[in-house]
């Protein structure tokens, strides 16, 4: 899977009242950079086979598109899902902000904007299904 290609989803938590943003991307969608690949479910854990690029590599892509300086993103680890399709599976990463606020102007400078879980209504099935699972683990 190349880096373009590969579902990120990116959030801020601030550290003192736990608000939690999702980066919605120019597309309209939370899978960035390039949006949700057609036709998927959603799976836990790894994808089962194939070539996974390195969480390091994505999370400095990631930054590097964004404009954003080293250390401005987070991987998190300990969360595993995947997208399910007729031609494979594809592992979903996510990532955190590390700043106390988000990067409005990195966000705007892509077309992107930072939005909160209630107004993530419009987004797909599929996509709502990845912020759920992705807030329940912010939240603990």
């Amino acid at each position: 899977m190349a880096l373009s290609t590969t579902p990120f989803i990116l959030y801020h938590k601030h550290p003192t009242s736990a608000r939690t943003r999702f980066l919605r991307f120019a597309h309209g969608g939370i899978c960035g950079f390039d949006g949700m690949p057609p036709a998927r479910e959603l799976g836990l854990g790894p994808a089962a086979g194939g070539v996974v690029g390195h969480p390091t590599m994505l999370v400095r892509n990631a930054e590097g598109r964004l404009g954003l300086p080293t250390g401005s993103l987070e991987h998190q680890v300990d969360l595993r899902c995947h997208l399910k399709g007729a031609d494979g599976e594809i592992d979903v990463f996510v990532a955190r902000f590390t700043d106390i606020d988000p990067p409005f102007a990195a966000g705007a400078s892509i077309g992107a904007d930072f939005i909160d879980l209630t107004e993530a209504r419009h987004l797909t099935r599929l996509e709502l299904a990845l912020l759920r699972l992705v807030y329940e683990h912010v939240l603990g």
